[in-house]
């Protein structure tokens, strides 16, 4: 039996960011997280443990806390998430 997913958490850095994007845009992000682990999910190569999902310009930088919830550590645009790291 699968465990029910719970909310994910959020790092500071995420809800900043979700802060300052338009509706639009953030609705996009909070459902395709919702989704996880459907998208285009890969291994955050610079930091063993964590994943990354694709969404268009932006990426979202996760790890899973355990089989129901995931922690949301960074959400930015392509370029920067990479630069910033966890």
């Amino acid at each position: 039996m699968k465990a029910q997913m719970r909310p994910p958490e959020y790092s500071k850095q995420a809800v900043k960011y979700l802060k300052g994007l338009d509706s639009k845009s953030k609705s996009r992000i909070k459902e395709a997280i919702e989704k996880i682990p459907k998208g285009d999910i890969m291994p955050y190569k610079s930091n063993p443990g964590y994943l990354r999902l694709r969404l268009g310009g932006h990426r979202i930088i996760f790890k899973w806390i355990n089989d129901a919830q995931i922690l949301v550590a960074v959400i930015d645009s392509r370029g920067q998430s990479y630069k910033k790291g966890v």
